[in-house]
């Protein structure tokens, strides 16, 4: 709900943010687990061209998915990931926020759909580590918990934050950091996030083999179950 509103703000779309979680609520009623997804667009144009008039009013689509019913094999034996070409635009008015415009996500989806990789690493333009496609990343150095800064690109996950807040009352080491290609090679662990998969270890980077850590499993058990 905090991104949302951070979003709205953002991108001045006038929202009322109690309704559409009212909606969201309803359409889960009687679910014993599943999925929602709440996109927000500034609804009907009110004149041409990129300009808003003040008329605007914001269209909610809500959807609701099914909860996979087989387990997830990758959270146990972990993903294989490659880095790709497309690069990340840095814009720090669009950083964090999670806007519809995921096209250099769709591109690296494209491009690990060949070789069948679980996930994609994408770069910024200038060079930085930032995330997967779908995905928050973190890396294990020295016993360090280390994830990549958001502020100038990327999206500031829901799991992500999860991960440091229950990182923080287990008083593990944590922090954002800019991250450089070789520092994740050198990492001990790597484990990527997000609200659908939770955390899944990576077992294979850019064709080396890692191991799912101690670290990335003792997040796994504190997760489980947890009401985020």
């Amino acid at each position: 709900r905090r991104r949302l509103e951070e979003g709205c703000r953002r991108l001045a779309l006038d929202l009322d943010v109690q309704r559409a979680f009212d909606e969201l609520h309803a359409l889960a009623a009687g679910q014993v687990r599943c999925i929602v997804k709440l996109l927000v667009t500034r609804g009907d144009a009110q004149a041409r061209g990129y300009g808003i008039t003040g008329m605007d009013q914001p269209r909610r689509i809500a959807l609701r998915y099914d909860w996979p019913d087989a387990p997830d094999s990758i959270a146990t034996h972990g993903a294989r990931v490659v880095t790709v070409r497309t690069r990340l635009g840095e814009s720090t008015q669009l950083a964090g926020i999670k806007h519809l415009n995921r096209l250099e996500q769709v591109l690296a989806r494209i491009e690990i759909a060949p070789s069948g990789e679980d996930e994609g690493l994408l770069t910024s333009s200038s060079r930085r580590v930032i995330s997967g496609s779908m995905s928050n990343v973190f890396l294990v150095s020295h016993a360090e918990i280390v994830t990549p800064r958001v502020d100038r690109c990327g999206i500031a996950g829901v799991m992500r934050a999860v991960v440091f807040r229950e990182a923080g009352r287990a008083g593990l080491k944590m922090r954002e950091a800019d991250v450089e290609l070789p520092e994740l090679a050198h990492a001990s662990e790597v484990f990527l996030t997000n609200v659908r998969i939770g955390i899944w270890p990576v077992r294979e980077l850019d064709g080396r083999r890692l191991q799912p850590g101690p670290l990335t499993r003792r997040l796994q058990n504190m997760l489980e179950g947890i009401d985020a």
